[in-house]
């Protein structure tokens, strides 16, 4: 059993110089076309190179071997014709490329074919059975007419196609031929290679697939299933392709992955991975698996990797994965906490947020002055700095940053109607946020002031006017974050009754140990104060009704009491 190797080259030829010398001197007949636009210097070293091997021909004239073009096919048609002319002795042909490399021994792949004798190994499948098929053409590849380059007259081929439309044009496939496709790269028996290049309907077939789509992956494919006795419709060269129909390259940290793959020919090989080629032009039989070739071992660390390239990491913003709105893969890396209103309900409440949970609690991440980072730090993980003139230039991607820069650290932090609201709406819609407001709450901050005066009733009205517009986006449909809303009279009628389900949220096993409660700050005279805005025209109804005497809050008996003064 003799398979011989058909080498379709264009570059690296050092490399595919070193491929061809492993086959030939393995006892296998090698036959080489190099692409036309191969210098001739370079191909003239390259032929110098390869001297003396007996077993080895170059296949001639050259062609130009352009991509989706006819050119390869009919280069391949020229080498296979002269493999079977001059080596009448093959049982079977294995078509390859320069950036080739087998991966296992000769002797194994010899006795694999010998024990299937006349079985082909092309991937052919029915055009309507395809989903991998990249570029917008699927059954057109077969009726429309494609005479010129995609890659070289791209103007010219969208005119062509686009008026073949215009016009309705289309072309019968030839009796008999069913069109299929498949990869290129396949290892067809001496027998049915010589009868699909004898066919005597084959200058009918050439003539028809001089104008296909992307000929070499359906030429071979289609008249196979016209003189084959069996197909095993597959190829045993492992050869991927990411989600854009682009071939996946393999480097020297892969040489683990293609061992397990048990596939006896790989490509693409990267022409700098030394380690690859050391490791696997050998013959040496310590390395014989016997094993049947299963690319399948391998395909979830592809589907990995398309998963990974198509949608990015959750959180993850980058120049070679910045999301489009509706398509992003999460906002955020993990899961954070904004607070809103609760450091004025509580004296002190970032400091003890901190202390009940052990998570790092921010103040005002979009304070006007300043990002408040925790502890009053001027720089935080991620090389983020306090700046809010940085800050507000993306302040969305400030915050994924943040949450990315600290995976593994739930954030925590202050939010308000005064600070900068640009991000409200992004926080509002990302699942990973966790959002606790208590509204009006930000009118405890202008009652401390002591001040009555028409300032402090426009501010309250521009106030109450953001936060209106907040809780609007946080009862809108498109709002994914987990969110609790109060007023601030009925948080402060049971305080820990509503702060409780936030904190077992946050940290559950903080929770459980929670044995003193934030003090809940100064409220006397807090409802005379809204009572009087209400008087002079100023309606603040979102902290909702307030009696006008004391305030007092009693705690439940089985909790931790709030501190009142």
């Amino acid at each position: 059993m003799t398979v011989g190797f058909v080498m379709l080259v264009h570059t690296a030829l050092d490399r595919a110089a070193q491929t061809a010398r492993h086959w030939a001197e393995s006892g296998c007949p090698v036959v080489i076309h190099a692409d036309a636009r191969v210098p001739a210097a370079a191909y003239r070293g390259f032929t110098e190179s390869l001297a003396g091997l007996e077993n080895l021909r170059f296949a001639a004239p050259r062609r130009a071997c352009d991509w989706g073009m006819w050119g390869i096919v009919g280069a391949t048609i020229d080498a296979a014709r002269l493999m079977l002319d001059a080596f009448p002795g093959v049982s079977h042909v294995y078509l390859a490329s320069g950036s080739c490399l087998p991966l296992r021994p000769v002797p194994e792949l010899s006795a694999y074919l010998a024990a299937r004798p006349g079985t082909d190994f092309i991937e052919s499948v029915r055009i309507e059975d395809v989903s991998w098929s990249k570029g917008g053409f699927d059954t057109e590849r077969f009726t429309l007419r494609f005479p010129f380059s995609f890659r070289r007259r791209r103007w010219l081929f969208d005119r062509s196609v686009a008026l073949q439309r215009r016009l309705r044009l289309a072309r019968p496939v030839p009796e008999p031929v069913v069109p299929h496709l498949g990869s290129q790269w396949w290892c067809l028996s001496a027998r049915t290679l010589a009868a699909i290049l004898d066919d005597p309907e084959r200058r009918r077939f050439d003539r028809y697939f001089r104008r296909v789509w992307i000929p070499d992956e359906s030429y071979f494919q289609s008249l196979v299933r016209l003189h084959s006795r069996k197909v095993e419709s597959r190829s045993l060269t492992l050869s991927k392709f990411d989600h854009r129909g682009k071939p996946h390259i393999f480097y020297d940290d892969h040489l683990q992955l293609l061992r397990r793959s048990d596939c006896f020919v790989a490509r693409k090989i990267w022409p700098r991975a030394d380690r690859l080629y050391a490791a696997f032009l050998s013959n040496d039989p310590a390395v014989t698996k016997n094993a049947e070739p299963s690319p399948g071992k391998i395909d979830r660390l592809f589907s990995q990797a398309a998963e990974r390239s198509v949608h990015g990491r959750p959180g993850l913003y980058m120049q070679s994965r910045f999301p489009m709105h509706g398509r992003d893969n999460g906002r955020t890396a993990e899961r954070y906490s904004v607070f809103q209103g609760f450091d004025h309900v509580f004296d002190g409440f970032p400091d003890w947020l901190g202390k009940a949970t052990g998570l790092r609690v921010h103040g005002h991440l979009y304070g006007p002055a300043r990002a408040e980072f925790a502890g009053g730090e001027p720089v935080w993980n991620g090389n983020l700095p306090e700046s809010a003139a940085l800050r507000d230039y993306n302040p969305c991607a400030f915050l994924t940053n943040l949450i990315w820069a600290t995976r593994g650290e739930r954030q925590c932090f202050m939010h308000g109607p005064a600070d900068n609201q640009y991000p409200f709406g992004f926080m509002a819609g990302d699942p990973n946020a966790q959002i606790s407001v208590v509204t009006g709450a930000w009118a405890i901050g202008l009652f401390r002031t002591n001040i009555l005066s028409d300032v402090v009733r426009k501010e309250a009205a521009r106030l109450q006017r953001i936060e209106l517009a907040q809780l609007d986006a946080l009862h809108a449909q498109w709002a994914k974050a987990r969110i609790r809303v109060w007023s601030l009279a009925d948080f402060i009628e049971t305080p820990m009754e509503h702060l409780q389900p936030v904190l077992e949220e946050i940290s559950p096993r903080a929770a459980r140990r929670l044995t003193e409660a934030p003090r809940l700050t100064d409220l006397e005279g807090f409802g005379g104060f809204l009572q009087t805005l209400k008087n002079e025209g100023m309606n603040l109804h979102v902290a909702g009704d307030f009696s006008l005497g004391p305030a007092a809050v009693r705690p439940p008996a089985s909790r931790p009491y709030l501190v009142t003064r």
